[in-house]
């Protein structure tokens, strides 16, 4: 495809011929981007309440409609024009029509001219114009339901060229930077976009069914807490003092459990200042939703199940496929420990938490530097992500993670080395993060301890130390199940999508100008 947004000397001329006839006409027809047009009915239902009628039922019923459309394809008198519900054909008989052999625009007589040579007394109409046009519906030969033309208005001109409509629009970067042009000439990735609007409809209506109330808590924080991630930071100027894009809502929520809403989910934006990748954008949506009185292996069953609910809903079926996998939601999600994934996928049966000097010559074997600052549970998680995730395609919830990486977790009974955690993998890539929360005030202030610590020490993905928070917590938080859910790589999986940029109407993209 070539792109006629570039400056070009072919792209110019044709946005030029374009501009001229559409200045010219609007001109001599005394209007310019009308918006006083009255659409009857979109394309959907014309087809859903006529498609079947026979010509014979057609012409007795006389029906008159009329549409409002962007021009899609020309092929001699007959036009097809695309709303937000579909498409449908038209065909301009009311006169005649000449192809102006130069910018490709077909001029078409108004109704009551005879056909001329004289282009200046017809409608300009290019690929990608959005028209008004009246009319009765009738079928083809062919049985094709069609509106035959009695009135057409020009609403808006497009003044630039659509894609080549047998090509499409196939360069991946152009589709992500312009999004309006991807919707408008590929069905794919608006079905896509319809899937993501239905699986969010559908996920509030699941919570809504099991009780929860659905809020909102600030996105400018004073502190960036709640995740351990590198935040964005911006200055209120009333205020005199920086504030950070929140990289987590988690926080906020659990002082909702405190105020004594038992049962809150959280669905919107978070923002974390990390690179670009096939599945990281600098802001994404987040589902955060924490119950009072549960424990981690609660949110895990719980989980499957709104999974299975969302894959029902949205796709008809508990099996779907993902870059040529099949994946069958309807089993029971595989279950094991960190440790436990580390022993089997590494070949280390051996390493435990408790062998730090292990841990780091596991490391060190599997290619993984290490900062000599780093505890051994974190270098475990090191090997843990870069060795074993990537190899977990079935959903598998892997448990019991090391408490030096888990700062808002609460320990194991049996084993305060480990907290009961879970973070559920599908595809090779993490889906959910949940656990039982941490609810004693000293020690989450011992925690937070310890994370500003190793922020002074140059960490900066570590947590602040939030005062208040421990302040809430001193009134009493109840035993607490938590859990955060990546919405846009819910939709990736579930619309077989291998980019996040594929599943983000407008996603971050580097300057044209950098090196990619």
């Amino acid at each position: 495809m070539k792109d006629m947004n570039d400056n070009t000397q072919e792209g110019n001329e044709l946005i030029g011929l374009r501009r001229g006839r559409f200045e010219a006409f609007s001109e001599k027809m005394g209007e310019k981007y009308p918006n006083d047009f009255k659409r009857g009915a979109v394309a959907a239902e014309l087809l859903a309440d006529y498609g079947e009628r026979s010509r014979e039922e057609l012409q007795n019923l006389d029906i008159d409609t009329a549409v409002t459309g962007r021009i899609m394809r020309m092929r001699g008198q007959f036009l097809v024009t695309k709303d937000g519900s579909g498409s449908i054909q038209l065909y301009m008989d009311n006169n005649s029509y000449i192809s102006n052999t130069k910018g490709g625009a077909k001029i078409f007589f108004v109704k009551g001219q005879k056909a001329s040579p004289d282009e200046s007394q017809g409608v300009p109409l290019d690929l990608g114009d959005i028209i008004g046009a009246k009319g009765k519906l009738f079928k083809t030969r062919t049985g094709e339901l069609t509106i035959r033309v009695e009135s057409c208005r020009l609403l808006a001109k497009a003044l630039r060229p659509l894609p080549d409509k047998h090509k499409g629009l196939q360069d991946i970067e152009l589709r992500y930077r312009r999004r309006y042009l991807d919707l408008m000439v590929n069905e794919d990735s608006r079905k896509v976009f319809r899937l993501r609007s239905a699986l969010l409809r559908e996920l509030r209506a699941f919570f809504e069914a099991a009780d929860y109330m659905e809020v909102e808590t600030p996105m400018m924080q004073t502190l960036a807490g709640g995740a351990l991630a590198r935040p964005f930071v911006t200055h209120h100027n009333a205020l005199d003092q920086n504030m950070y894009l929140r990289v987590a809502p988690e926080l906020y929520l659990k002082r909702l459990i405190v105020g004594g809403f038992e049962k809150v989910f959280e669905l919107n934006r978070s923002f974390r200042n990390e690179g670009l990748s096939p599945r990281h954008n600098p802001e994404f949506t987040m589902l955060e939703f924490y119950r009072a009185y549960a424990t981690y292996k609660d949110m895990m069953d719980f989980t499957e199940e709104l999974l299975r609910h969302l894959a029902q809903k949205t796709l008809g079926s508990t099996t779907l496929s993902y870059q040529g996998v099949q994946y069958d939601l309807s089993q029971s999600f595989t279950r094991m420990t960190l440790i436990e994934a580390v022993r089997r996928h590494c070949s280390l049966p051996k390493i435990s938490l408790d062998d730090e000097d292990g841990i780091r010559a596991a490391a060190a074997a599997n290619g993984i530097e290490a900062d000599p600052a780093w505890p051994a549970g974190k270098l475990l998680l090191e090997i843990y992500e870069r060795k074993v995730e990537p190899a977990l395609v079935q959903p598998t919830f892997i448990t019991e993670y090391p408490t030096a990486v888990s700062p808002l977790s609460r320990c194991n009974d049996a084993n305060p080395k480990i907290v009961d955690r879970f973070e559920l993998i599908i595809g090779g890539r993490e889906l959910a993060n949940g656990f039982s929360e941490l609810n004693d005030p000293a020690e989450q202030a011992r925690r937070f301890k310890e994370q500003a610590a190793q922020r002074q020490s140059g960490d900066d993905e570590a947590m602040p130390y939030d005062e208040d928070y421990i302040t809430a917590l001193e009134y009493g938080m109840p035993p607490t199940g938590g859990e955060g859910i990546g919405i846009d790589r819910l939709v990736m999986l579930f619309a077989d999508a291998p980019s996040i940029k594929d599943v983000l109407l407008f996603p971050h993209n580097r300057p044209l100008q950098s090196p990619r």
